[in-house]
């Protein structure tokens, strides 16, 4: 091979993996989740609900967990998971009552495919002749893309 059919190859070789590499880098990723527990008297609830997305040069890939579990008195508990054309949803929701003293707990987690991951958690209790203590904890992350 003469230095030019080198030189010529090289570039073709920079011009085709050139794209492909600046890709993967542009790439990125994102976690994230939330939680929390919420108790009064005999009763509590607890929810969790965690994300993951990631993009590049092969694609995206996304998870989503979620769950809770409520103990005392009618306690119950659900979770769900869906798959959107954009991404994944997943809600938890956790409680439980004795009377009047209650506890409730929610997290609501949101994956966008290789872009964000957000999630909320909310949680209450309650006891008869006192006032309701609350929280909200809310956690974000994006790929940057």
């Amino acid at each position: 091979m003469t230095m030019r059919t080198l030189t010529t190859l090289s570039f073709a070789a920079a011009l085709l993996f050139g794209p492909t590499a600046a890709f993967a880098q542009s790439g990125g990723s994102a976690t994230g989740g939330s939680g929390g527990s919420a108790a009064a008297g005999g009763t509590s609830a607890t929810t969790l609900g965690t994300g993951g997305t990631s993009a590049g040069a092969g694609g995206t890939g996304s998870s989503l967990a979620t769950g809770g579990s409520a103990a005392g008195d009618n306690a119950r508990s659900r979770s769900k998971v869906n798959e959107t054309g954009q991404g994944l949803n997943g809600q938890s929701k956790a409680m439980a009552n004795d009377g009047g003293t209650f506890s409730k707990s929610q997290t609501k987690t949101k994956v966008r495919d290789g872009e964000s991951v957000e999630s909320r958690t909310k949680t209450m209790s309650h006891e008869p002749g006192s006032k309701p203590v609350k929280s909200t904890t809310r956690t974000g992350s994006s790929t940057g893309q």
